[in-house]
């Protein structure tokens, strides 16, 4: 009777969310979807091996025990941080686990570290990053990956070089500390260079992909900590809460770059905003006034027909287009210029350096470019393509053209008009009648 109610009782189903055939990931692109399946079934198998060449001891277990502490309680007292980090859009991720981490390699057997990587990221996951961005678990759990594996090439290194860890450091004198040094580069480089297959980046520029000097040397820093901290449990464990500190403070150093980058970024276009653009150009004004030999040109840029295109294919559509446009400008000028989106379908673009004439130049080649741009979309049932774009465009130089940053916008901003009027798709100098 006990068995005929229990077979009545409905069977429990996982979530649609949890079955095989419906995770984020197989929506990825082919390209994605094969690195991941690459990297995790590298790290079990390098995991596997570990486990059978370096099997871990007891003293193992208490190191391991105690990084994991320390990391979960810089995550907790760093929690509400870590969670504003997560909803500002700025440079490339520092990742603060590296502390612990690298602290981990010259610690640690490799299957430890594994261990350890899973735990902190599972806190992570669950303490900090839950329910901000409805960031797709496949990328939390490739992420970490790629921190073991990260971690398994320093380790390598280590034992290539016969110092299996801190300990043996530590008696192996200008050999350990050298050791250790390559060590630590071997996880920055293979940590740089492991994300970048799984990365969305239309710019293939250095920063693009490795970030600015600022968010490296942000990495340079967690690991001499993480240095510090194996160092420590190594010599005098008592004083490796004394490494939390710090920790916390640049991590909310980091979170006060991230609001000042967020504060002057387009959010849709990931160009300079209204405000962030001004300031740049403020600051060319006060260079170019000191050099009197100076000049500088101002683009003021406008996509023909835009409503058109939300009208006919959508505002998501329109998104798209303004988001390949930016790339677009951003791709014409040097690295140097600066692009900002004034708003709607409007751009700005700063040009230090550069006279009239070669003004004029880059603002054609920026029309030229827009001009040929296919821009692909999908509208839920299949991927479209919108065409036949064009921008016109007002040019400005100073001083010719004004003195100061306002009236330069004025100056590019009448003959953008201008270039309206005439037709649209075209260049029109405003210095001349400024």
């Amino acid at each position: 009777m006990g068995n005929g109610a229990a077979a009545d009782q409905p069977r429990r189903r996982l979530p649609a969310s949890l079955a095989l055939r419906n995770w984020t990931l197989w929506r990825q692109r082919r390209s994605l979807v094969a690195y991941c399946l690459l990297v995790e079934t590298t790290a079990v198998a390098a995991t596997a091996v570990s486990v059978v060449t370096a099997p871990p001891g007891r003293r193992d277990f208490v190191v391991l025990g105690l990084l994991l502490a320390l990391g979960v309680l810089q995550a907790e007292l760093g929690r509400q941080v870590e969670r504003m980090r997560r909803r500002v859009d700025g440079p490339p991720y520092i990742n603060m686990t590296s502390v612990w981490t690298f602290a981990g390699v010259l610690l640690l057997p490799p299957v430890l570290v594994a261990v350890l990587v899973a735990g902190l990221y599972a806190h992570l996951a669950v303490r900090s990053w839950h329910r901000l961005r409805q960031v797709p678990p496949f990328r939390t759990i490739l992420n970490g990956t790629l921190v073991v594996l990260t971690c398994y090439a320093a380790g390598f290194v280590l034992h290539r070089l016969g110092v299996p860890g801190m300990h043996a450091a530590l008696t192996a004198g200008w050999r350990g500390v050298g050791a250790v040094a390559l060590a630590a580069v071997t996880y920055f480089v293979v940590a740089a260079i492991t994300i970048i297959p799984a990365l969305t980046i239309t710019t293939r520029s250095a920063k693009a992909f490795f970030g600015s000097l600022g968010d490296n040397l942000l990495e340079v820093a967690t690991l001499c900590l993480g240095l510090l901290t194996a160092l420590t449990l190594a010599t005098l464990p008592a004083l490796t809460v004394a490494i939390v500190p710090p920790l916390l403070v640049l991590h909310r150093a980091v979170l006060i770059k991230q609001l000042e980058i967020a504060a002057t970024t387009d959010e849709k276009t990931g160009l300079f905003n209204t405000t962030g653009w001004h300031l740049l150009a403020s600051r060319e004004l006060a260079r170019a006034q000191r050099n009197a030999r100076s000049t500088f040109g101002v683009l003021m840029i406008d996509l023909d027909h835009f409503k058109l295109i939300n009208d006919e294919h959508g505002h998501l559509a329109g998104d798209a287009v303004l988001r390949a446009v930016a790339s677009t400008i951003k791709s014409a000028v040097r690295d140097y210029d600066s692009v900002g989106r004034f708003g709607g379908e409007e751009f700005v673009v700063l040009l230090p350096d550069i006279g009239p004439a070669a003004v004029l130049a880059v603002a054609e080649r920026i029309r030229s470019a827009i001009e040929t741009l296919k821009v692909e979309y999908a509208d839920g049932i299949r991927t479209r393509v919108i065409g036949d774009l064009s921008a016109s465009i007002g040019v400005a130089t100073y001083p010719d053209g004004g003195t100061a940053v306002d009236r330069l916008l004025q100056a590019a901003d009448r003959a953008l008009y201008r270039a309206k009027h005439a037709g649209r798709n075209r260049v029109v100098d405003g210095t001349a009648t400024a």
